[in-house]
């Protein structure tokens, strides 16, 4: 399940695998999803990831 937070006035969506934020649930989602499944990141997904 992909956690919200909250960084200031914007929203950001944590895997709760490997914990990298994103700014679209979409990401974190497919994120938590490759992680969970493979035991590793997708490349392709975490270039989407944000910086706190």
């Amino acid at each position: 399940m992909v956690k919200e937070v909250k960084k200031g006035s914007k929203k950001l969506y944590v895997c709760e695998v490997c914990g990298l934020k994103y700014g679209e649930k979409v990401w974190a989602e497919k994120c938590e999803e490759f992680c969970f499944k493979h035991h590793s990141c997708s490349l392709e997904i975490t270039s989407h990831a944000v910086r706190d």
